[in-house]
């Protein structure tokens, strides 16, 4: 046998088409604690549990046969002390003269709590069937189908946890941390494509007083209740979200300074309209317009800027960074 072969990073078996060991490399022998002698001219089986011998015969002949090759076979092999080592076998048929043989490549696969599991189960079963080989399978085959089920639920399970890392509880709208997220999206495809963008940030009036005097629950339906219409009036693409307490932003896309106004206008009109259970409620705005020079922050203390305008005169109102003025339609 080749040196490198001899002590190549994997094992190395060649055996006769029935099943008889000729050559065994020095990796595999040191891997599974035997001398040469030991295998040599013994049959390969030699190496194997019952269940295993079941898969060999079921699958390895089967497809060296059909396909002149087997690929990521898993496999387990018994050690000079008795116990079970996994391999990934590869296995290759070629012929030397008249005769046929097979070179199996094996690599050792590391142990993992859920494959341990999933092992356990389907080699008693395969125990368990070794005499009905077709009940077996049948059921190996009910299993995957399982697993397949239950890999489906999970993805469904971590798609709903998802969800739910980015939305306000109360209010039902995107949170924080997903508008952070769209902002930064936002900016991006701005300096990339010049397409203007638009934050608007608006605040109930007076919302201490509404706590003060409905108490807290009636609050949190007040807040509820902003977030349905919010939602209402959002165009398709806008992105709504609570920013805490009782402000929420709003990016509206493609949106320059002049459609900003008409929208926010449109908001405060919608609020201001309302039925509400504590009589009236009304909101103030902040807009800021995206420039070249914005980040996430200096935007978002643009808008406040022009939210605290709005508050300074009069509430109830909607104001621009740019114009740093209030005005009413």
């Amino acid at each position: 046998m080749d040196k490198r072969l001899n002590y190549a990073p994997c094992g190395f078996i060649a055996i006769t088409h029935d099943g008889m060991m000729i050559e065994v490399n020095q990796t595999f022998l040191e891997w599974m604690g035997y001398e040469r002698v030991d295998l040599l001219h013994q049959h390969i089986e030699l190496l194997m549990s019952k269940p295993n011998k079941m898969i060999f015969h079921s699958y390895f002949y089967p497809t060296i046969n059909l396909n002149d090759r087997v690929e990521e076979l898993f496999i387990s092999l018994k050690h000079c002390n008795g116990t079970a080592v996994p391999f990934l076998l590869n296995g290759r048929k070629y012929l030397v003269g008249e005769t046929e043989w097979i070179d199996c490549i094996l690599v050792p696969m590391k142990k993992r709590i859920d494959y341990e599991l999933e092992l356990r189960s389907a080699k008693k079963q395969l125990e368990a069937a070794y005499l009905e080989k077709d009940q077996a399978l049948a059921k190996l085959e009910q299993l995957h189908l399982e697993i397949g089920k239950k890999q489906d639920e999970l993805l469904n399970i971590n798609a709903t946890l998802v969800e739910l890392s980015v939305t306000d509880k109360l209010t039902g709208l995107k949170n924080r941390r997903f508008f952070q997220e769209q902002l930064e999206e936002q900016l991006a495809i701005f300096h990339e494509s010049a397409k203007p963008f638009s934050l608007l940030i608006l605040d109930i009036d007076h919302f201490k007083k509404v706590n003060d005097t409905f108490g807290h629950q009636v609050g949190d339906e007040v807040l509820a209740q902003l977030a349905q219409i919010l939602n209402a009036q959002a165009r398709q693409g806008d992105v709504v979200a609570r920013f805490g307490g009782e402000e929420f932003v709003i990016i509206l896309p493609e949106t320059d300074v002049t459609a900003s106004w008409t929208i926010a206008e449109q908001l405060r009109q919608a609020v201001e309209q309302a039925q509400w259970q504590t009589g009236s409620i009304t909101i103030s705005i902040g807009i800021a317009t995206v420039t070249e020079e914005d980040t996430d922050l200096t935007i978002l203390k643009k808008a406040d800027k022009a939210l605290y305008v709005s508050k300074e005169n009069g509430r109830n109102r909607v104001s621009t960074f740019e114009c740093q003025t209030p005005k009413q339609f």
